[in-house]
């Protein structure tokens, strides 16, 4: 099915049926839309689009609606992703930028992305396995505690009090804080703290110990996961607007949101920050969310995802609308993130 008119008409009942929630009929397609060929001709184009599986009729002498196949092919084909109007760029400008840290981040664009889509959005907080180290910092906070404060490249700030076995120097402080960052510096967390491990060898052996407990600590501070199973939802309230299928489509899907880890399956593709994936019906995970598709990409500084954010909702949602909101939100958050 390559010929151009039909993709016009199945973008024509695909656009109407998203905007009414009612069956497309062919009269209604010839009104509404300028298809340049008769209504017979729209007739016939339905019927063979019919035939192929691309829409389907869901009562005697009713309209039609698109089919998953319908959804998908229509996606596929899209030539232009439909682009964001200046209020809802100002919207994410604004929103985002005043974002004081991480979960603040996360937060404002899962409210933002449930605004701009009216759909159901989630956001997994950046996975810490695949962050890097942007600073450390040594406090001494007198006597013989310090502070360590890791900064990641995420922007996710750790923060551990350490109670040493002896008080240390300034200048002990200053040099440990060196040693650290120079060992650290833009490693992964896995690399960091295997460097951390051998750095009491590098002091003299009567000051090893407290160097030890402070290593102890921020290694600790590095192999913290519990982020890595967090996401964050927004916008649930958006399902009211599809109640007539509600035991279909939206019980099942409110029952997923309260389930994390089925929440990270659905964005469980998106790995890229270049790439939006979408995922109709029944190509998801889960066959009690066969009436829900998935508009979901990576986030995260340079070409790496640290984590997925997109939208969750009805399979007859603004495809070209929710994906442009889903790529712009996401590559404001990983500017963010790249620029600390």
């Amino acid at each position: 099915m390559v010929e151009d008119r039909k993709l016009n008409v199945l973008r024509a009942i695909v656009e109407d049926y998203v905007a009414t929630q009612e069956p497309v009929g062919s009269k209604a397609l010839v009104d509404r839309h300028q298809l340049g060929v008769s209504p017979a001709t729209v007739r016939n184009d339905m019927a063979a689009l019919e035939e192929e599986g691309f829409i389907t009729q869901p009562h005697t002498s009713a309209g039609r609606i698109p089919t998953d196949k319908g959804y998908r092919l229509f996606v596929d084909r899209l030539s232009t992703v439909k682009p964001l109007s200046a209020a809802e760029k100002r919207a994410i400008t604004t929103l985002l930028e005043g974002a004081v840290d991480l979960d603040d981040v996360v937060q404002r664009s899962v409210r933002l992305l449930a605004q701009l889509t009216r759909q159901v959005a989630v956001v997994q907080y950046p996975t810490l396995s695949r962050s890097t180290v942007r600073h450390v910092e040594v406090v001494p906070l007198g006597g013989s505690r310090l502070l360590l404060v890791l900064i990641l490249s995420t922007g996710r700030v750790e923060q551990r009090v350490v109670e040493l076995p002896e008080p240390l120097s300034d200048e002990a402080v200053a040099e440990i804080r060196t040693k650290v960052n120079r060992a650290t510096l833009g490693e992964r967390l896995a690399d960091a703290a295997d460097k951390l491990v051998q750095l009491p060898d590098e002091f003299e052996q009567d000051s090893r110990a407290p160097i030890a407990a402070l290593v102890a600590s921020l290694v600790e501070a590095m192999s913290d996961h519990r982020s890595d199973e967090r996401v964050l939802v927004g916008g649930t309230a958006n399902l009211a607007r599809f109640g007539d299928g509600f035991d279909t489509s939206i019980r099942p899907m409110l029952e997923a949101l309260e389930e994390h880890v089925v929440l990270l399956r659905l964005l469980g593709e998106a790995t890229s920050p270049s790439t939006l994936t979408v995922r109709i019906g029944h190509e998801g995970p889960y066959e009690e969310l066969a009436a829900t598709s998935v508009v979901a990409t990576g986030y995260g500084p340079g070409d790496e995802a640290l984590a997925s954010l997109g939208i969750v909702g009805p399979t007859r949602m603004d495809y070209p609308g929710s994906m442009a909101a889903v790529r712009a939100v996401a590559r404001y958050v990983s500017r963010i993130l790249d620029e600390g």
